[in-house]
């Protein structure tokens, strides 16, 4: 969206869309105004999910020293002891990295119940991938009224500033 363009998010959805200030002119006396020095987009749509969290352990930062910061996959995750407790907080916070990178939507045929259940409580759309196209094809999602308030905010350098899932805050960078 070009850079000046502004949203109106009435619980889970889009009200408006379209120049900050024909926007603060209509809603800005009753709304709460948030500004950042970036682009909105609809956000990333991550299509290979299950890998990324069935496929991969997301430490705990208190595991930092002994496992570091990094997902461990291979060899390093068949050493761990994986509990269905573990993988649920696991996924967790690797659904923390996605949002974190800007990710309102993904694909992924969730094995692991726990995995599953952590994704079905993210409030990340979860979009079934057609049988036809290839996983790593573009999912067309616009921002647009009466549409879905999931977004994210990009800054200059392309990073994630923020990102929304149903018209909540869900992430922001410090």
């Amino acid at each position: 969206m070009d850079a000046g363009h502004a949203l109106v998010v009435e619980g889970g959805t889009l009200a408006a869309v379209g120049p900050f200030t024909e926007l603060y002119a209509a809603y800005g006396d009753r709304a709460r105004v948030r500004e950042w020095a970036g682009v909105l987009d609809p956000g990333r749509y991550e299509p290979d999910a299950a890998p990324l969290l069935e496929q991969a352990y997301h430490p705990d930062p208190r595991e930092a020293a002994a496992l570091g910061t990094e997902p461990l996959t291979g060899d390093a995750l068949a050493a761990l002891e994986m509990t269905d407790t573990r993988w649920g907080a696991s996924a967790r916070r690797g659904l923390q990295r996605l949002l974190a990178s800007g990710t309102t939507a993904l694909s992924g045929h969730f094995t692991r119940a726990p995995v599953r259940r952590a994704v079905e409580r993210s409030a990340v759309r979860l979009l079934s991938a057609p049988l036809s196209a290839p996983l790593s094809a573009p999912r067309p999602r616009a921002l647009v009224p009466e549409g879905p308030a999931d977004f994210a905010v990009s800054g200059p350098d392309g990073a994630c500033l923020a990102t929304v899932l149903g018209g909540r805050l869900v992430h922001r960078r410090a």
